[in-house]
């Protein structure tokens, strides 16, 4: 077993690591197959092999090649370490400075290991001084660079491809060659935290479709139908027992819904449609509280649902979404119903072209029938996965009549649902404790809940109060469900004032020794400003723009300047490769004078960004929000936009 010290000591070449290949019982990535000329095989080669000195390539080489004919990718097994991948206590990292120590801690707790690159990152890190930055191109570490001390520590771009050469096909074989990879969100900024962000998420999500779409907020009795129990989706089972309604969750993979039942989020499992009917019928007349596994394929839920509501009249579903990776739906993210799991990934493999076909046959049949249930009292949404870009794609019948590019049949849940409570300046803020004791996440949660309620006594608008409740309540509920997975971590929704005030607490906690190490401050990218995405997070911006990237970029360049930590810049997250910017930023409280300023600044900068952007598309909210700021910090100057008077000096403009 590998120790810290031996792991930032660089890569382990006299001798080299056992080379114990594919690890068995972990799930990886489906195979790739990118289509590589002889010419760009030799390239991923002589790409990989950059990292050796020339001694052990003769070594390397025969097995880099295995892996990219095998895998499609060259993922380097034989440097996994063997210790165990978690986010140890922070003062274990050999560093020179805390800001070091915590990135390994955040890194560790999120980032595949499999791959050199890890081992030189590591090391780089462990030598980094205060006026140093390490440079990471999409996994790559540059290295590390003369800087000042109010500089990034770090600074993150994945995926940055010229825009003409951003498409799938081109995706495949640039990370087959090894020079670039998809950007995801948190993971790719080493800020991710386990399910428990997108379990927040969901929550609120449903809770507000609900309010929204039922006019209630009790739900008990309601059933959510959706799909999805992977690394991000699993959420949704935990997410329906904190709502407190019925959700029935649809899954291909055995093993990943066997997983979320071990793990206590799904209550209860069946592979019979017949038995998944019968019992969503038992719960909804005694309106328990269940989370309902059904292993098998969504589209065969979907038209069970209308067979039922065809043949006796009753529509079993008030709300629903999807949560397959429909972002990458012809490498793994989608299954057609027309094949079973292993079969599919056969033909994924063996015939790209044939699976493609059926996964929008899929896609048609999956929209039909969620066309029939919407024609009763049924809501259903997108979830921000791409799932009604790719369906619009398939040709199913999404389209929405005298609509914008961003607009289909069914909202996003970000234009109907979460949309407004971005444009308040609320989103996902999010923090870790290196300490790795549980008893600092309590503090935290602690300081957060009095803040909030302070808030609230204070006075505030009655929007800005049912959001501070929602996540005073959402505080409570995550201690209760015991949602932390690795680091000790929490999330909640929070505006520009709670963050910076959040922020402050833990910073004078740790300063006065109640909180024993330092504190990582983040946030999902999914957020006011870290994303521009036309079919997710900018999908209700109207005014033209939605496709632009200035925001995510600027966002990204003004933490920055204003004391982040460390920064990353993205490609790809959320809704697929090529159709999104998002980045995100990590910032080290540690109980200094200098860390509460860096915070105050950087963290007010985060949040107006965006909510000035969507003030300056046409969004009241977000209007109203900018100019109480402004009155609040003569710092802070925004040209607000004038509406058009008369709708008729356009006509008359355009006639002439």
């Amino acid at each position: 077993m590998s120790s810290l010290q031996a792991l930032c000591s660089g890569l382990p070449l006299r001798p080299l690591p056992k080379n114990r290949g594919r690890q068995a019982g972990v799930p990886h990535a489906p195979v790739r197959t990118p289509g590589l000329s002889p010419a760009e095989k030799q390239l991923a080669l002589r790409n990989a092999l950059r990292y050796f000195p020339p001694d052990v390539q003769n070594v390397l080489a025969p097995e880099f090649a295995q892996e990219l004919q095998l895998y499609g990718h060259i993922y380097m097994y034989r440097f996994c370490p063997d210790i165990e991948m978690r986010a140890y206590p922070v003062e274990q990292y050999p560093c020179r400075t805390k800001a070091a120590a915590a990135i390994m801690h955040m890194i560790m707790n999120n980032l595949d290991p499999a791959v050199a690159q890890f081992w030189l990152t590591m090391f780089y890190l462990s030598k980094m001084t205060e006026e140093q930055t390490l440079v990471m191109y999409s996994g790559h570490p540059l290295g590390l660079f003369p800087s000042s001390r109010s500089a990034p520590r770090l600074v993150i771009t994945n995926g940055m491809v010229i825009p003409n050469y951003s498409s799938r096909m081109e995706y495949e074989k640039l990370f087959a060659l090894g020079v670039t990879m998809y950007g995801q969100m948190t993971a790719g900024s080493y800020c991710y935290i386990g399910p428990q962000g997108i379990v927040h998420g969901t929550v609120l999500t449903v809770l507000n479709a609900a309010r929204r779409y039922l006019g209630i907020e009790d739900l008990a009795g309601k059933v959510f139908v959706t799909s999805g129990l992977g690394g991000m989706s699993g959420a949704q089972a935990k997410a329906a027992v904190i709502v407190g309604c019925i959700g029935v969750i649809a899954e291909v993979d055995k093993a990943a819904l066997e997983k979320r039942h071990k793990q206590g989020w799904l209550m209860e499992v069946t592979d019979s449609l017949d038995q998944c009917i019968k019992r969503l019928r038992e719960a909804r007349k005694k309106k328990e509280v269940l989370s309902l596994g059904y292993h098998g394929n969504v589209v065969a839920l979907w038209e069970r649902l209308v067979h039922e509501l065809d043949t006796t009249g009753e529509c079993l579903v008030d709300l629903g979404s999807d949560q397959t990776s429909c972002h990458n739906p012809f490498n793994g993210g989608y299954y057609p119903v027309q094949l079973s799991f292993t079969e599919a990934q056969s033909l994924m493999a063996s015939n790209p072209a044939a699976f493609k076909d059926l996964v929008q046959e899929s896609l048609r049949r999956q929209v039909s029938a969620i066309n029939r249930l919407a024609e009763e009292n049924f809501f259903f949404w997108d979830y921000g996965n791409a799932f009604l870009l790719e369906a619009q794609r398939a040709g199913a019948d999404v389209e929405k009549k005298d609509a914008s590019r961003t607009e289909f049949r069914y909202p996003s849940y970000v234009q109907h649902i979460m949309g407004d409570i971005f444009s308040q300046g609320f989103g996902p803020f999010r923090w870790v404790c290196t300490s790795g004791d549980p008893q600092d996440l309590a503090v935290t949660d602690e300081l957060a809940t009095s803040v909030l309620e302070e808030a609230i006594a204070d006075g505030v608008k009655a929007s800005v109060k049912l959001q501070y409740m929602d996540n005073i309540r959402w505080i409570r509920e995550a201690a209760r469900h015991r949602l932390v997975v690795g680091s000790q971590a929490r999330i909640l929704y929070s505006d520009q004032k709670g963050r910076v005030a959040i922020a402050v607490a833990i910073n004078q906690a740790i300063a006065s020794g109640r909180i024993k190490a330092p504190v990582v401050l983040s946030r999902d990218h999914h957020d006011v400003s870290g994303t521009d995405s036309p079919f997710r997070e900018t999908s209700n911006i109207y005014d033209g723009s939605a496709f632009c990237a200035d925001m995510a970029v600027q966002n990204f360049v003004g933490d920055a300047c204003r004391g982040a930590t460390w920064v990353a810049l993205h490609n790809g997250g959320g809704v697929g490769w090529g159709e999104v910017i998002n980045g995100g930023f990590g910032l080290v409280l540690d109980g200094t004078p200098e860390a509460e300023e860096r915070a105050r600044l950087m963290l007010s900068w985060d949040v107006s960004n965006g909510v000035a952007r969507r003030c300056w598309s046409g969004n009241r909210k977000a209007y109203e929000i900018i100019c109480q700021t402004m009155q609040e910090n003569s710092g802070l100057v925004v040209t607000l936009p004038h509406d058009v008077g008369d709708e008729r000096v356009l006509q008359q403009a355009l006639q002439l």
